[in-house]
């Protein structure tokens, strides 16, 4: 049996050329996710020039932004949307606590103790 040193011309991606593909999808996803954060940047610059009736209802139009530019920085480039499921018990869990912490500071805006000395 004579083996050949040519170099087989296979129709399969080598792997240089797939670690290649892969790099370039994810640069590829984080060009597109900077697209939507600058788009998103701008939409917020804009709507801060509306008035939607109250003051109340601009920060709840400027969070709703925030949050979705925020959910786009953490699954993307934070590489959440991959992980496993534990992950996300431990961010529900600390999402409680940091909104319990927000609730006992407004209480003490809205009761505040006074120290009669």
């Amino acid at each position: 049996m004579e083996q050949s040193h040519e170099p087989s011309h296979d129709t399969h991606a080598t792997p240089g050329e797939d670690v290649a593909h892969h790099v370039n999808q994810h640069v590829k996803g984080y060009v597109v996710v900077g697209g939507v954060l600058l788009a998103c940047t701008l939409l917020t610059v804009a709507l801060s020039y509306v008035n939607f009736g109250s003051q109340r209802a601009n920060i709840w139009v400027a969070m709703a932004v925030a949050t979705f530019k925020g959910l786009c920085v953490a699954l993307i480039f934070m590489h959440l949307k991959s992980e496993k499921w534990t992950i996300y018990r431990f961010l529900v869990i600390t999402f409680v606590f940091a909104i319990g912490l927000f609730f006992l500071t407004a209480l003490a805006l809205f009761d505040p103790i006074r120290l009669n000395y």
